[in-house]
């Protein structure tokens, strides 16, 4: 039983930290490194050094950067472009140091389920923000910005305090990607299709001012 528990407990925290990561990289950091301060958790020697308080405090200001520009339409999506390569790769390091001192192999495949994750948690949430902004009004880019800091900060605590839940909850989380993915490449091709032919025809004046 004690070996089921280490066994949830270490894939809860594997994949709770490239799910967030993918989410908001600098929240899961910052709270991590809380955590482990405030001795919530004990973590591997590979994750250690997000206690250190330069890494807090970097992860800290990069947060605070992140919560104005993931809130202001447009930028947001420009913020989540750039952050493609730095969210998912980190998805997969933090993973691959959860696993703690294990066989290599292990590692890397934490590494590698854990890069997908990430990268599936970041693909739904930059293409639901790129939906999101063709909203006139700014309160929906808030209300969604602020709904996925919470959820980082709470599942980040949940894969740790409480593994099995969590678990559970991530799985529903996976089928639920697996369903809006095909719907959100579709509304976003549309997005992008409209601004390409709006960006054509004010590139083009003849196209509006047809001959008579």
């Amino acid at each position: 039983m004690d070996a089921l528990n280490q066994i949830s407990t270490t894939l809860a925290l594997t994949m709770g930290l490239a799910w967030a990561s993918g989410i908001n990289l600098y929240a899961t950091l910052f709270t991590l490194g809380y955590l482990a301060t405030t001795g919530n958790i004990d973590l591997p020697p590979d994750l250690q050094i997000v206690a250190n308080p330069l890494v807090m405090a970097a992860a800290g200001l990069m947060y605070c950067i992140e919560f104005f520009a993931d809130k202001t339409p447009g930028v947001d999506t420009g913020w989540d472009a750039i952050h493609t390569f730095i969210r998912i790769p980190a998805g997969a390091m933090l993973a691959a140091g959860a696993i703690g001192n294990l066989n290599p192999a292990v590692e890397l495949a934490a590494a590698i389920m854990g890069g997908t994750l990430a990268a599936g948690s970041h693909v739904t949430k930059a293409g639901s923000r790129v939906l999101i902004n063709t909203s006139p009004e700014p309160f929906s880019n808030w209300i969604a910005s602020i709904s996925e800091d919470f959820l980082v900060i709470t599942g980040v605590w949940a894969c740790i305090n409480h593994p099995v839940f969590f678990l559970i909850a991530l799985a529903g989380f996976i089928v639920l990607i697996i369903w809006l993915l095909p719907r959100i490449w579709v509304g976003v091709k549309k997005v992008f299709g409209f601004l390409g032919r709006l960006f054509n025809s004010q590139s083009n004046p003849a196209n509006q001012n047809p001959p008579q």
